[in-house]
C-alpha cells in the first residue's frame, strides 16, 4: 500500500478533478500490474494496473488507495465492475472513498463478485488523498503554507528586500512542491512589490504550474483568481491543493484562521536583525494556545539550508 501511495504522488495535481490514486496488482510476490490516476482524470489507477496486468490479475492481489469507484460515468466503466471482471482473488483498500456515489458500494459490489475485500485505513494512503479527504470532508482545499526565512525569523530585510533569503536547492525544492499544488496563493502587498510569476520553472515540469490566487481586495490581475478572505478558499472550483506562499500578513491570516493544514519552513543559515518578521499576529491568547497544535513530519537539508514540515494536529489526533 506504502507502494501504491507513492505511484498516487505522480497523478497530482494533474489528476483533477479527480483524485489521484494508486494501484498495484501483486500475483506470486510479483508486481504485473501498476497505475495512478492520469491527466484529467481518467483512466483511473485500477483500470491502467487491470491493462497492465492483463489476464495475470486473477487470482492476483490488487492494492488501491482509494475504494474502487462504484458509479457509471460516461468517461468510462466502473473501476469495481473492471476489477469483478478480471477476477483478483483480494482487493486491499487504504481508504474508504467519502463520495456518497461509492461510498462502501464499490467494496460491496466486489464482495458479491466472491473478492475478498480488505479495508485497512492506511496512513500512508490517506496521506496521498489528503487534498481529496479535505476537499469532501471539509468543503475547502488541503493548505500548505511555505516560509523561507533566516535564522532570527526574518522573510526581508527592513525596506523589503527579500531575494534570496534561501540558496538554489531550497528554491528548486520550493517548484517541486508548486508542482505538487493545484493553485498558489500570495498576498495582495508581496504581489506588488515582488511581482512574483508563481510557476514551475523545473525542466519538464512547466506544465504543472498552478492556478493563481492572490489575497487581496483589489481589482484581479490577467489570469489570476482574487479573494477577499481565507475562508474563500472553499469557493476554489475544484482545488484539492493550495500552496500558501505569503508574505507575512497572508501566512498570519490563514494561521489565524485555523485554515493551514501543512506548514513547511525553509530555514537559511542567516541572520537579518531588523528584518521584516515571518509572521504578524494569529490570534493567540496566551503562550498555552501554541503548543500541541503542530506535530512535526520531515526535515532533510538543501544545501546550507534546512527544510522542516509540521502537520496541523487536529482535535480527532488528541481524542
Amino acid at each position: 500500500m506504502s507502494a501504491a501511495a507513492r505511484l498516487a504522488s505522480r497523478g497530482r495535481p494533474l489528476s483533477r478533478p479527480n483524485p489521484a490514486v494508486g494501484c498495484i496488482i501483486v500475483k506470486d510476490g510479483v508486481v504485473v500490474g501498476r497505475g495512478w490516476t492520469d491527466k484529467g482524470g481518467r483512466p483511473h489507477a485500477e483500470a491502467i494496473a487491470l491493462e497492465e496486468a492483463g489476464d495475470k490479475a486473477q487470482g492476483a492481489t490488487a492494492y488501491v488507495t482509494l475504494e474502487p469507484c462504484a458509479h457509471a460515468s460516461k468517461r468510462g466503466p466502473a473501476c469495481s465492475d473492471l476489477l469483478a471482471e478480471a477476477r483478483p482473488a483480494r482487493v486491499v483498500i487504504g481508504v474508504t472513498d467519502p463520495d456518497p456515489r461509492t461510498a462502501g458500494d464499490g467494496a460491496e459490489r466486489l464482495r458479491n463478485a466472491g473478492i475478498t475485500v480488505d479495508l485497512i485505513d492506511s496512513a500512508e494512503a490517506e496521506a496521498s488523498l489528503e487534498g481529496y479527504l479535505s476537499r469532501a470532508l471539509r468543503g475547502r482545499p488541503h493548505v500548505t503554507l511555505k516560509l523561507a526565512m533566516s535564522l532570527d525569523g526574518c522573510i526581508a530585510m527592513e525596506d523589503g528586500t527579500s531575494q534570496w533569503i534561501t540558496g538554489e536547492e531550497a528554491r528548486a525544492h520550493v517548484h517541486s512542491r508548486r508542482a505538487m499544488s493545484d493553485a498558489i496563493l500570495v498576498g495582495g502587498a508581496t504581489w506588488r512589490l515582488d511581482k512574483p510569476r508563481l510557476d514551475v520553472r523545473l525542466e519538464g515540469l512547466e506544465d504543472r504550474s498552478p492556478q493563481r490566487v492572490l489575497l487581496s481586495r483589489g481589482v484581479p490581475p490577467d489570469g489570476v483568481k482574487v479573494i477577499n478572505d481565507p475562508a474563500q478558499i472553499a469557493q476554489l472550483g475544484d482545488v484539492q491543493y493550495l500552496y500558501v506562499e505569503g508574505g507575512a500578513s497572508a501566512a498570519a491570516s490563514f494561521l489565524a484562521a485555523d485554515l493551514v493544514d501543512r506548514l513547511e519552513i525553509y530555514c537559511a543559515p542567516i541572520l537579518i536583525g531588523n528584518g521584516r518578521p515571518a509572521l504578524g499576529d494569529i490570534g493567540l491568547g496566551s503562550l498555552a494556545e501554541a503548543h500541541g497544535r503542530w506535530a512535526f513530519e520531515e526535515t532533510r537539508q538543501l544545501g546550507s539550508d534546512t527544510f522542516t514540515a509540521y502537520r496541523r494536529i487536529q482535535q480527532e489526533d488528541q481524542a
